[in-house]
């Protein structure tokens, strides 16, 4: 993106460069198709479920989460990878830290669906 482009231009490229990494991210990672499809199938059970308004935001939003977090690790793993394929303990490191924010996210998105089904139904 041109540094002097501003306003409404800015926010054009801007929004064609996120599409792209969306786009990377379901062709190169089958992680995130696999997280989307998921996205997909729970977020309408998440707006049918008779709960709150707050209930839903935390149930949609903590898959969202998991998808931004999935987006940040595989960005990680695409500079890494680009740097080279030699072993080098920092890019394990990384790519091990990424992975494990990727689980958290993922645990929590499973600690609120369940809290929240389990506090409404049982």
């Amino acid at each position: 993106m041109k540094s002097n482009q501003t306003g409404f231009v800015r926010l054009i490229y801007a929004t064609r460069y996120s599409w792209l990494g969306l786009k990377a991210a379901w062709i190169s990672e089958a992680a995130f198709r696999q997280e989307l499809v998921g996205f997909l199938v729970l977020m309408p059970l998440a707006l049918w479920l008779p709960v709150s308004g707050l209930e839903k935001l935390l149930l949609i939003g903590s898959l969202v989460a998991v998808i931004i977090v999935e987006l940040l690790n595989s960005a990680v793993e695409a500079v890494v990878d680009r740097i080279g394929d030699e072993f080098h303990p920092l890019s394990g490191q990384a790519k091990d830290m990424g992975s494990a924010a990727v689980l958290l996210a993922l645990l929590m998105a499973t600690a609120t669906w369940v809290y929240v089904l389990f506090s409404n139904y049982l």
